[in-house]
């Protein structure tokens, strides 16, 4: 279901392109092969980067008439617009069909699927999830909705707080492995890009409702969005109370204007959630049973594509709000102040390219503000800031600004790609001069069914504000670290056919200054988290996918390995950056069973290497777990009725330590097309 893109189409070969007024092919005075004409503008960190819209070519400037349309082509992630054939790097592509399919009701769970992606849960239906790739931490991906970067500075607990459901979702876009030339800062081992479905002048409805009172419904139409859902949650704290019930809204709009040589898009979005946080922040010192949280998330974007003769330019403006309570006891804010923070987030970029008779070249720069206000996070302000509807202040803060920019290049031959550019970067917060991360991505192209790629990629992810400042019970942040920084280097190869597709990888990334939160359970009592960085923290991994097709249905597998070289001295134990997944094992069979009925069933084992204290104060080796999932369908072009079975098995695993993780979810519900 979740499969690497690679052209399946048949090539076209094209001896010239007469009277147009990019007609470069022309010029060249040799036969080109290609899969599809680009001229959409690419987006800086935008769904261009990585998979187009269906491309349509212009004829000149004195003629109106569409003359070619041509269908979606999915590229690779590079600052310039590539088809797949031509793709120098590899991105795993989450279609339309692959959402519908799947036994989930969130981004977050849907995301488990992907064989290179770790998703770990402190909440159920995506009520709070961490999520990375290949060993890293939930800090160091890089997560965009529609090209905007929309990572919260304070921490990565809380960055797939998304104002879009599923419904939404027109398809999701993997990149595993460092990507600064192309994201710039945060993408230290992979992004991560959410593209929504354009306006759709159809009503569509949806409603659903399961186990431990769970109930979801949402409603879409003509590029407005909204949903609200709810649960009692899975478990209760010692004095008997929810506390991993969660509630909240979403809200989203679209719209877009489009002109001769132009086109403007805009989205705003609003997401207002709370949830039991139950043990989820809970230690061996302070075993809180009965935390909660609430956030609200605004963004706000404009986005601008323009083509100046030869040269196609996208600049875009955006701003994202995040707001977070968190209670250490639900309620009863005389044991613990409640712990308010607020981020700003402002950003612009353009970015540009042209051809010429080399290749195509891409250029640009990006300037990215981020402020935060806080009760427990920063520096002392020099005026306190009121916090709405409370009778408190912000007192602390921080402000910092990473100006960026990038020049690449593609060299495009028959049967091989080059891309090679590199990234400048100077963040305000720290002493670093402006550094360079440069990058390369080959691909070549055997035949019409093998393809090799190689790639060599660098990156830097700055401290979040939480890993610099956060110090509440039993926690010790270390306002002095420095940047993560990443080296990797990775070699591949894709095997596809009408029946069978098949991908593989292998991977060595060469971490410094990797930041963790370590506690050394030698100090008994005086245990503390603390923030820290790894001098070194290398690793390597191999993943493998395959995918059958006969009749109608669909069988795939796909694996991963990882292994660190980085040790800890006995009884230090990592809460992040040492607890990675070592195997991870994804099989999914779709199939008919009869007429309009549809059986999906999902299994998914994990082993994870690291160690958890209990509450006992016994250290704990995380156990390896298998689950099941299944979704049963009655699929009809104006509704849909579904029935849903989470952990069908009711294994009894945790993702993390000290949160046990839910049973059996059952869910049943109908979605209508009027």
């Amino acid at each position: 279901m979740y499969k690497p893109q690679f052209n399946k189409r048949r090539v076209l070969v094209f001896h010239q392109f007469g009277n147009k007024g990019w007609s470069l092919f022309s010029c060249l005075g040799r036969e080109v092969v290609c899969s599809v004409l680009s001229v959409s503008t690419l987006t800086y960190a935008s769904a261009e980067s990585i998979s187009t819209q269906p491309v349509t070519a212009d004829t000149v400037a004195t003629t109106t008439a569409r003359e070619l349309t041509l269908d979606e082509v999915s590229v690779t992630g590079s600052r310039a617009p590539l088809t797949k054939s031509q793709a120098a790097r590899m991105v795993t592509v989450l279609d339309r069909a692959d959402i519908q399919q799947a036994p989930v009701q969130s981004i977050n769970d849907l995301l488990k699927y992907a064989v290179g992606v770790d998703v770990r849960q402190r909440g159920p239906i995506g009520a709070q999830t961490d999520i990375t790739m290949r060993g890293g931490t939930q800090e160091q991906i890089i997560i965009l909705l529609n090209g905007i970067n929309i990572c919260d500075p304070q921490t990565g607990h809380n960055v797939l707080d998304l104002p879009v459901d599923l419904s939404d979702i027109l398809r999701i876009e993997v990149l595993e492995g460092p990507a600064g030339r192309i994201y710039g800062t945060s993408s230290l081992v992979g992004a991560i890009n959410i593209v929504t479905e354009k306006k759709l002048k159809q009503v569509m409805a949806q409603m659903e409702g399961g186990s431990f009172g769970y109930a979801k419904v949402s409603f879409k139409y003509d590029g407005i969005s909204a949903s609200y859902a709810r649960s009692d949650g899975y478990s209760r704290c010692k004095a008997g109370g929810l506390n991993s019930d969660f509630s909240g809204a979403k809200a989203f709009y679209q719209g877009h204007y489009r002109g001769e040589n132009s086109h403007v898009s805009w989205h705003l979005g609003l997401t207002d959630k709370g949830w039991g946080s139950a043990t989820a922040y809970a230690s061996p010192k302070w075993q809180a049973d009965d935390q909660y949280e609430h956030t609200t998330k605004l963004l706000a974007d404009i986005q601008s594509d323009t083509r100046c003769g030869a040269l196609n330019m996208h600049a875009n403006i955006y701003w994202n709000q995040h707001q977070d309570r968190y209670e250490g006891y639900r309620g009863r804010p005389d044991l613990l102040k409640y712990n308010y923070n607020r981020t700003d987030v402002f950003g612009l970029s353009l970015n540009s390219y042209f051809d010429w008779v080399a290749g195509r070249t891409a250029f640009g720069a990006e300037l990215r503000n981020e402020n935060l206000l806080s009760g427990n996070l920063g520096e002392p302000l020099t005026r306190p800031h009121h916090i709405n509807g409370t009778d408190r202040d912000y007192t602390l803060g921080l402000n910092r600004t990473n100006i960026s920019g990038f020049v690449e290049h593609n060299v495009l031959l028959r049967n091989l790609t080059v891309s090679a550019g590199l990234v400048v970067v100077k963040n305000t917060w720290t002493d670093m001069n402006p550094t360079i991360y440069p990058g390369i991505d080959a691909s070549l192209r055997l035949n019409r069914h093998w393809q090799l790629h190689a790639s060599y990629n660098t990156s830097l992810r700055m401290p979040s504000f939480t890993e610099m400042y956060y110090k509440l019970q039993g926690y010790a942040a270390n306002p002095h670290l420095k940047p993560e920084e990443m080296q990797a280097i990775e070699a591949g190869a894709s095997f596809n056919a009408s029946h069978f597709t098949f991908h593989t990888a292998l991977w060595r990334h060469y971490g410094r200054n990797m930041i963790d939160w370590i506690m050394d359970t030698r100090q008994g009592d005086d245990a503390t988290w603390q923030s820290v960085n790894h001098t070194r923290l290398n690793s390597v991994g191999i993943e493998a996918s395959a995918e059958y097709k006969v009749r109608r249905a669909t069988f795939n597998i796909s694996y991963s390995y990882i292994d660190q070289e980085k040790d800890l001295e006995q009884g230090v134990i990592s809460q992040y950056a040492l607890e990675y997944l070592r195997h991870k094992l994804v099989a999914g069979l779709y199939l008919p069973l009869y007429s309009d009925l549809w059986l999906k069933v999902s299994l998914r084992w994990q082993d994870r290497v690291g160690q958890y204290t209990d509450f006992d104060g016994s250290v704990c080796d995380y156990e390896p777990y298998a689950l099941a999932d299944t979704r049963l369908s009655w699929q009809k072009p104006a509704y849909e009725l579904y029935a849903e079975a989470d952990n069908l098995l009711d294994t009894t695993y945790r993702d993390y330590g000290l949160v046990p993780q839910p049973g059996r979810w059952l869910i049943a519900g109908i979605r209508l097309k009027l």
